[in-house]
């Protein structure tokens, strides 16, 4: 489906010099009496490698949809990660490069998005928040609920994350996985 490129939208995936790329960001440009400009960032979803690319406002580009369904993370196996279609019970295994963004985000059972293009499973789609057990964290100082500071804490997936510092070890925390931030406890 052809349109135009003030119509791009982060999230989005175009096909462009005859290749897949999800748009990371956009940025409208009108610098003064010019024409007006989209600048965007795009991620091959074949290779995962980055450009920026800029398309005039009156340019075209070919949007793609891909195909969703959910998936349930089954393990981990090398460098492949292995995932169950929870209606038909097929499974499939994907390439840890095309999803190391989201990887440390992934836990036994976890339900989520799998995109494809035809049946090439392309991109993993998280909850906006997920649920992950501190494996390591330094003890909280006393004073620290005075002066708001965060401390690193790594997640059982390895994933480092600051928290405040009533958060220990055990705990299950809230993560916002757009962000990397700690949400909260898990409630």
């Amino acid at each position: 489906m052809l349109i135009q490129a003030t119509q791009i939208r982060p999230g989005m995936v175009i096909e462009h010099n005859k290749d897949l790329w999800r748009v990371m960001l956009v940025n409208h440009v009108t610098p003064g009496n010019w024409r007006g400009m989209v600048q965007t960032k795009l991620r091959n979803l074949k290779t995962g490698s980055q450009t920026e690319n800029r398309f005039r406002s009156e340019d075209r580009v070919e949007r793609t949809i891909l195909n969703q369904a959910e998936m349930e993370f089954l393990y981990a196996d090398g460098d492949q990660y292995h995932f169950m279609n929870t209606e038909t019970f097929d499974q499939i295994a994907i390439q840890a490069e095309l999803i190391e963004d989201v990887a440390k985000f992934l836990t036994p059972n976890m339900k989520v998005e799998v995109e494809s293009y035809e049946t090439t499973p392309l991109n993993v789609r998280l909850p906006k928040t997920v649920h992950l057990r501190v494996a390591q964290t330094d003890p909280g100082i006393k004073t620290a609920a005075v002066t708001n500071s965060l401390k690193p804490a790594t997640m059982e997936t390895g994933l480092v994350v600051q928290v405040p510092h009533f958060v220990s070890e055990g705990d299950v925390i809230a993560i916002n996985t757009e962000s990397h931030e700690y949400a909260g406890r898990a409630k």
